[in-house]
């Protein structure tokens, strides 16, 4: 069976958030989560960067050929 349990490591000691199911003998595995620090402020936006790289055909809204069969 494995359970998980959420804790802390710090200063050489393993502190657990809540306490485990009771256990006589068990092996225990631990994998450190590195927290990510999310920069708070995002870069500003500059609108109109990406005008006139995109271009829609004239017949976008027009049937496929491959569908014609179907309609």
């Amino acid at each position: 069976m494995l359970t998980t349990i959420e804790g802390t490591y710090e200063n050489g000691q393993v502190v657990f958030n809540e306490i485990p199911p009771a256990v006589n003998k068990s092996k225990v595995l631990i994998t450190f989560v590195e927290e990510i620090q999310i920069p708070t402020k995002a870069k500003k936006r500059l609108f109109g960067t990406l005008k006139g790289t995109i271009n829609v055909p004239a017949d976008f809204n027009e049937p496929l050929d491959d569908f014609k069969e179907y309609m």
